[in-house]
């Protein structure tokens, strides 16, 4: 099933190159002609010759790193290459060799090994003899991908069969019959699927035994003697034969000595060979070593983005209990965690030089993003270990405080301050500050150009065990003391007091650019002294010249202005206007201080006001005399127009448009001069406006777009990231909820209800869980959290039964009752009292009309909350881990989550994203050309962009998925659907990766898979796959969503029979409830129902939906014109879309006046008529030609469609019709479609069949922007719209 070409790094950076038209660059940029890929031989230290693609920029590092990583070459280390026995220079470029060129022969040579290089080696040997299985990425807490499983013939072992065999398992099960679906996903099934099904439980993949044991001698470390004769150290091992020996590690490698378990006898072995590789040496010893490890040298190589590591952890809520047994891990016996690790970086230094590489090309860019994105990686998995054994107890604080401590571990500075300033809202304001200074760092770090000069110090946040960390590289040393007028090497900042010098003059020139950038005002405020101070930022942020050189911005967590919607009582705002409800009056309280605009608010209030300023100047000149009329005369009309639009918008400026925010405004202890007090009401002013904008636009927009589809949130991850692309913060929860229930889309809009309150009860019982578990002594941390997610789940649960098996536990770990009044604090809480906290906080914090009732069951009966949804959720937030297994949450007799379930608690990390600027700039590009309708051009930018994500993050990024999945949609609409299949299971497997088994994003990808499948005749894979994302999508929302729909629908076509017309009644169903009955997506559900109902003879009721669709259309005047199943398909999924546009419509009203003067002109004479009636086929035939008739062929079709995109692309549904026609999509089994489609047609009656053989869906044109992300936009053809209105 798997796609097994070898995608290593060579081997993607040797991808052929792509021109850029996007951005006006070169193809020579992209890859010098002088220095393309090309061939050269590898031999030696060994290893069987192969050859290995190269590229001329390569340095000779990078070379041997590429070497170490092939199957051929490892697990040796410590080689090095040469050319005519030369030995190359390792940071030399290959092209910069003298000798080297095409097809020349480079050498592997063995050099010595140094103590550290050894131990290496022997870390590089027990990975590889660790061989990956299906279930390892749980053993870390890591989400797993679970395609490769699902798509395995039960024949053989996947990782151990031939790709032959591989390839001939599939070959046999397309010829076999589909599995029917299960009965836990057939619509009106009120039954959950098993959570058994999420995740696969198989071992029979389990790599074979190589060794019993590979640890370190008790001989170690050498004495002196033998020290000086080059012993690093001593290995002993115990092979399957039962034999025990002593391995000795020197600078030549690896060899046998005498030494026992009794006697110490360093002196080689007779007849012993010292090996390189010390796994040459095992197979000299061990036969059974040998066999099997030539069968994992010579197993199928697994694709790149399967083996390689994600850049961060992406948590799985559910695992499997009897892991740690299964594989055997040498690294701790070896004593390789701490002989590789004796030194800790510095993050702060390794971030700042990836910052600083240079940035003159494209391979030095993507050189430097690759490096940022490699250095956070790693800074982000050291904060994760950091924080465990922070909060297990295992490092001691450096400051020796107890009150507000500090730990030093790994490079990482972590700070864990108990003591909350008051006047930011206690513990919940000192959270904030936390999460807003991230955000503040994410900001300054996202600026281009120049501005990367302005440095921030790399930051994460941690949550674990109830625990928040801030973690952060250590801050460089500060500019020496030898400038008096600096204080302490602060330059900037509300203490720092007025000095000048030129490091101060450069960092405000920083500031000044950052800040337009921004859309930050220079403002003025009182300094401590009462002098005034010019500020760029808020008065919390501090400049400083670090020892190193550079300038460093620190304490940024309010640089974003405030929301003036959430002030303090008594505060300086205005009610907003509302329609209804005073409950709901803004400014209210909030329970702390700092809730700021996010930077997607600020960016779309500023369009808005700038569409505003353009309405305002045309308004303004059209009262002066017209818009044309000051425009020519020049006078100054016109500028008094553009400076009368300034003003009423609240531009900061009198001539231009600029649009800037103080972020000091509403901010408590902040004075302005009086100077200031006309540019601070300005600021107030526009501060209260963003605020109304949020309740008065931008909540009513996310509700549009709901409705339409263009957002599908399933669950809370979704639901807070479209809220946030909106620039709608979480705290807006409780009035989205209001409006919604006030608004006549409740019905359309109730799963948004359903998500929003589930957030908002995941959200209020995580900060209650957070002070709940840390007074929890490690040794009942289990029982707690069990005991918490009953309470939470379970209505009026018993602490009783619980706290029985608590006491049974603390036996068996005979601690007897030692932890007493631990154990009554955690097992006192009882489910009603954590309902009561969470229905408190959510009025607090939310301002809930309604309420959450008295319990859990309340929001299951009135909203169709799921629990099952509802603990997924809570694990995530919490970093919990459950077992795999049945949990029964409705039983109130029996704790349905026992202590064994909860498997771990892992940390949870938030940190910054690294962009990846030339691969998104292009992606960004293809999505334009996609909205141009530029087909051709926007897949080879998408290929561009593919392999430019490849070269930076080895695909393993969400935008990286999203780029790979439109590049398959496109190649699918191109015809190229084998190519569509092939890329979209590496999508599949980095979705489940990089966003996790069970995210929404992956259950869309395993639906698009299934249409990629079925036009490549894997019928029974493509039912598999929809079967997957049809339980994905029950256990993480359920049945009630409009997605449910798309894969019902999807279902329905794949299938046949009364199956095929359940799951395509219950889409209808849905689409009708979520989208209306005169949707478009409506209607082609209607038309899928009317095909499915006449194959099955049921001919009058086919006939009835036929005509509730053609209804539809013609409202929307439309009318259909496809009628193949993969059509239908990819309509329903997305992949295919249409719109109308205003000049189809123009044709249309010109046709029918000439129609109505044609038939003026027959009352004349009949020798007229013959003539207009000659001249109107004319035209009409020529129109034909476009698109062709809908059984046709299609090669001119497709030639007229690539004539007609040139002039305009606005008319190009031809090229798309012609491809589906032509069936370029290598169907396999065509004729059984062919043999389906006539009897379908046959079913359907003349009167339908004329007007509604297939369906045209519309995107939603108020999306001007995101029209065309889920694939080619298609238009009518003129051709058929002056058919069909001859016809009428």
């Amino acid at each position: 099933m798997r796609d097994t070409a070898k995608r290593g790094n060579a081997e993607k950076k040797t991808m052929a190159d792509v021109s850029c038209p996007a951005n006006g660059k070169r193809a020579s940029e992209s890859r010098k002609e002088d220095d393309g890929s090309f061939p050269v031989k590898i031999q030696g230290a060994g290893v069987d010759a192969f050859e290995l693609q190269v590229n001329g920029f390569w340095l000779v590092q990078d070379t041997i790193l590429t070497l170490l990583g092939r199957e051929e070459v490892a697990p040796r280390t410590s080689l090095s290459l040469a050319l005519s026995g030369v030995t190359l220079d390792p940071m030399a470029e290959l092209q910069d060799v003298k000798g080297f060129k095409a097809g020349v022969t480079l050498r592997l040579v063995e050099e010595s090994y140094s103590p550290r290089s050894a131990q290496a080696h022997l870390a590089r040997v027990q990975e590889m003899l660790r061989a990956a299985g299906p279930q390892d990425a749980l053993i870390e807490g890591r989400s797993p991908s679970v395609l490769n499983t699902l798509t395995q013939t039960s024949e053989a072992p996947p990782t151990l069969h031939s790709f032959k065999n591989r390839r001939a398992n599939i070959k046999a099960e397309q010829t076999s019959e589909a599995p029917p679906p299960p009965a836990y996903i057939l619509p009106g099934v009120s039954e959950l699927p098993p959570l058994t099904t999420l995740l696969p439980t198989n071992t029979h993949s389990e790599a074979p035994s190589y060794i019993l044991d590979l640890s370190l001698s008790c001989w170690n470390p050498p004495p002196g003697f033998r020290k000086l004769q080059g012993d690093f150290l001593y290995i002993r091992v115990h092979t399957l034969e039962g034999k025990q020996c002593e391995i000795t590690s020197c600078p030549r490698g690896f060899y046998l000595n005498r030494s026992t378990l009794d006697v110490f006898d360093p002196r080689p072995a007779p007849s012993t060979p010292v090996c390189h590789c010390l796994t040459d040496l095992l197979s000299n010893i061990s036969p059974q070593f040998k066999h099997n490890f030539s069968l994992l040298r010579h197993r199928p190589s697994l694709p790149a983005e399967e083996v390689l590591s994600t850049p961060h952890r992406t948590l799985s809520w559910l695992g499997i209990s009897s892991l740690h047994s299964h594989k055997s891990s040498f690294r701790g016996r070896l004593g390789l965690e701490q002989g590789l690790s004796t030194q800790a970086p510095d993050w702060n230094k390794e971030l700042q030089a990836a910052r600083d590489l240079p940035q003159r090309s494209l391979e030095e860019r993507l050189q430097r993003d690759r490096a940022l994105l490699q250095v956070n990686s790693a800074f982000v998995w050291a904060v994760a270990q950091a924080a465990e054994k922070v909060v297990d107890g295992f490092v001691e604080p450096i400051n020796g405080s107890c009150d507000d401590p500090a730990f030093l571990l790994g490079g990482v500075f972590l700070s864990m301050p108990t003591h909350s300033e008051e006047w930011l809202g206690g513990e919940r304001g000192h959270r904030a500050a936390q999460r807003l200074e991230l955000r503040g760092v994410q900001v300054y770090s996202d600026l281009e150009g120049d501005l990367q000069n302005l440095h921030t110090i790399p930051t994460a946040l941690a949550d674990y065990r109830g625990v928040r960390l801030s973690a952060q590289g250590l801050a460089p040393g500060l500019q020496g003391p030898e400038q008096a007028e600096v204080p302490n090497g602060l330059l900037y900042g509300f203490s720092a007091g007025p000095l000048e010098n030129p490091a101060r003059r450069k960092l405000l020139e920083l500031l000044a650019q950052s800040a337009k950038a921004l859309a930050l005002q220079r403002h003025v405020v009182l300094g401590p002294t009462g002098h005034q101070l010019p500020l760029f930022t808020s008065v919390d942020a501090q400049g400083i010249l670090g020892a190193d050189g550079r300038y460093y911005l620190l304490d940024v967590y309010r640089t974003m202005p405030a929301d003036a919607n959430f002030l303090e009582e008594g505060g300086d705002g205005v009610e907003t206007e509302h329609e209804e409800g005073k409950e709901e009056h803004f400014p209210r309280r909030y329970p702390h201080v700092l809730c700021r605009l996010r930077p997607e608010l600020v960016k779309a209030f500023v369009q808005h006001k700038h569409a505003q300023f353009t309405k305002r100047v045309k308004e303004l000149m059209e009262e002066s005399g017209g818009v044309d009329e000051c425009i020519k005369a020049g006078d100054s009309r016109s500028t008094d127009a553009v400076r009368g639009a300034c003003k009423d918008v609240g531009s900061i400026s009198h001539i231009i448009f600029e649009m800037r925010f103080n972020p000091n405004i509403f901010s408590p202890g902040v004075q302005f001069p009086s100077s200031e007090s006309d540019a601070v009401a300005l600021q107030k002013r526009l501060l209260k406006e963003a605020a109304s904008f949020i309740i008065n636009d931008q909540i009513p927009a996310f509700m549009n777009d709901c409705v339409q589809g263009s957002d599908v949130p399933m669950d809370g991850a979704t639901l807070r990231q479209a809220l946030h692309q909106k620039g709608i913060n979480l705290r807006y929860l409780g009035h989205l909820i209001l409006t919604i229930s006030q608004s006549n889309l409740k019905h359309q809009l109730r799963h948004i209800t359903r998500l929003a309150f589930a957030e908002i009860v995941v959200r209020c019982a995580q900060r209650f869980f957070n002070g709940y578990i840390q007074g929890v002594e490690t040794s009942n941390l289990s029982a707690a959290a069990s005991h918490f997610l009953c309470c939470l789940l379970v209505p009026n649960f018993s602490s009783a039964a619980n706290g029985e098996e608590s006491k049974k536990r603390s036996r068996r770990r005979g601690r007897g009752g030692g932890g007493a009044s631990d154990s009554t604090a955690w097992s006192a809480l009882s489910g009603n009292e954590l309902w009561s906290v969470i229905c408190q906080d959510a009025q607090e914090t939310y301002r809930l009309k309604e309420g959450l009732g008295s319990n859990m069951d309340y929001l299951v009966e009135q909203y169709g909350l799921q629990k099952i949804s509802l603990l997924r959720e809570i694990c995530l937030k919490t970093g919990i881990q459950l077992r795999l297994r049945e949990y029964v949450l409705d039983n109130r007799n029996k704790a349905p989550i026992s202590p064994d379930d909860v498997l771990n608690i892992l940390p949870v990390i938030k940190h910054i994203t690294m962009t990846t600027t030339d691969a998104t700039r292009m992606f960004q590009a293809a999505q334009h050309s996609l909205q141009k309708g530029l087909l051709e051009q926007a897949y080879e930018q998408l290929k561009e962009a593919s392999y430019l994500f490849g070269r930076v993050c080895d695909d393993l990024h969400p935008e990286a998925c999203h780029c790979l999945s439109l590049l398959a949609k496109v190649a699918y609409l191109q015809g190229h659907a084998a190519e569509a299949r092939s890329v979209q299971l590496r999508v599949v497997v980095i979705s489940e990766r990089v966003l996790g088994f069970d995210h929404p994003n992956t259950i869309q990808q395993y639906v698009l898979l299934a249409v990629y499948l079925f036009a490549g005749g894997e019928t029974a894979l493509a039912q598999r796959c929809l079967y997957r994302a049809k339980v994905l999508l029950l256990t993480v929302h359920g049945a009630d969503h409009p997605y449910t729909a798309v894969i019902d629908a999807s279902l329905g076509l794949v299938l046949q029979g009364e199956q095929s017309l359940r799951y395509i009644q219950n889409a209808l169903k849905l689409n009708g409830s979520f989208r209306g009955e005169t949707d478009l997506t409506t209607a082609l559900t209607h038309h899928l129902l009317a095909q499915r109902l006449c194959v099955t003879g049921d001919y009058r009721g086919g006939m009835n939906h036929e005509k509730e669709a053609h209804s539809i259309f013609q409202d929307k005047s439309l009318v259909p014109s496809l009628d193949t199943t993969l059509e239908q398909l990819a309509l329903v999924n997305g992949i295919l879309k249409t719109s109308y546009s205003t000049r189809i419509m123009e044709f249309k009203e010109k046709l029918k006046e000439r129609k109505a003067a044609e038939e003026a002109e027959k009352t004349k004479s009949e020798s007229s008529e013959s003539i207009n009636e000659n001249e109107a086929s004319e035209p009409q035939a020529s129109n034909g030609e476009v698109t062709g008739d809908a059984t046709s062929n299609g090669e001119q079709t497709k030639e007229a469609a690539d004539a007609s995109e040139k002039s305009d692309h606005s008319n190009m549904n031809g090229e798309i019709e012609s491809h589906m026609h032509n069936r370029d999509c290598g169907t396999q089994n065509k004729s059984d479609d062919e043999e389906h489609r006539s009897d379908i047609s046959k079913c359907v009656p003349t009167e339908s069949q004329s007007k509604s053989s297939c369906i045209m869906l519309s995107s939603n044109e108020a999306q001007s922007e995101s029209a065309v992300v889920n694939g080619k936009e298609c238009v009518v053809s003129e051709g058929d719209l002056e058919k069909r209105v001859e016809t009428e």
